[in-house]
């Protein structure tokens, strides 16, 4: 009997060996947060333009 050819297929060696630092649901680059961190930011945006303009009409 040939016993080399014996047991399971071998798993998982088309795998990265390491997770990348900004991969997708990381802490780093979460799910779903795109469209709120870019309201939040034209949000703060708003805000600044306007105290600009604030603060060049009192001058």
């Amino acid at each position: 009997m040939d016993y080399s050819k014996s047991g399971g297929a071998k798993v998982g060696k088309n795998t990265p060996r390491h997770a990348e630092h900004n991969a997708k649901g990381s802490d780093k680059n979460p799910f779903g947060t795109g469209g709120n961190a870019k309201a939040e930011l034209l949000a703060r945006m708003k805000a600044a333009a306007a105290a600009r303009k604030d603060d060049a009409a009192k001058e």
